[in-house]
């Protein structure tokens, strides 16, 4: 079957929604990725005050430490569940307001205004809502993301991307015909032609 056997595979929005409920959030990183601090500077490329974007973000701990350098992080997650775990768990204060333009959308943000999380559908932003990036890190979102959507993601991230930016991407190897996923097996080939 090879990676045909995972082409079809859809996660409902709700399946994600119910792994936050249940805690069932294996794919979370208490201690942040090590694969950040290794390669910070080819993200960073020696520039300070970055706006920096984690698509699909949880509560990924990353977005406090990269706010702490005096970079501005803007994520976007479906579950506010995680969001609001993020804000507490850091002790940081944050206000709650509506997205103009995504009905039912909430855009949750750090008082000091560095901190931007949007609660939504990622596909339903785009760069006149949230801005372009000098930074990408995406660590299980690529890998997360339908198949059948791939196309569409990297299309949106290419669109958010500002001319030099840097876009750092986690994959996973593994044989695909052993799990369903997600993470989903995106095959180097496959990542190049995405991204062209």
């Amino acid at each position: 079957a090879g990676i045909g056997s995972q082409r079809d595979r859809v996660v409902p929005e709700g399946e994600w929604l119910q792994k936050w409920e249940m805690g069932n959030i294996g794919f979370h990183k208490e201690q942040g990725h090590p694969l950040l601090r290794k390669y910070l500077d080819l993200l960073l490329n020696g520039r300070s005050g970055l706006r920096i974007f984690f698509p699909l973000c949880g509560k990924a701990v990353e977005m406090k430490w990269l706010a702490d350098m005096g970079h501005r992080v803007v994520g976007v997650e479906v579950s506010e569940q995680a969001l609001k775990e993020f804000f507490a768990e850091h002790s940081v204060p944050y206000r709650v307001e509506p997205v103009p333009g995504i009905s039912g959308a909430k855009k949750l943000q750090s008082t000091c205004g560095n901190i931007s999380l949007y609660c939504c559908s990622i596909y339903d932003l785009s760069s006149s809502i949230v801005g372009k990036f000098d930074g990408v890190w995406d660590r299980g979102a690529l890998v997360a993301v339908n198949p059948c959507d791939r196309q569409r993601y990297v299309s949106l991230m290419i669109t958010l991307m500002e001319k030099n930016s840097s876009y750092l991407l986690v994959a996973v190897s593994y044989d695909p015909n052993k799990h369903k996923g997600p993470p989903f097996y995106v095959p180097e080939s496959e990542i190049k032609s995405l991204f062209g």
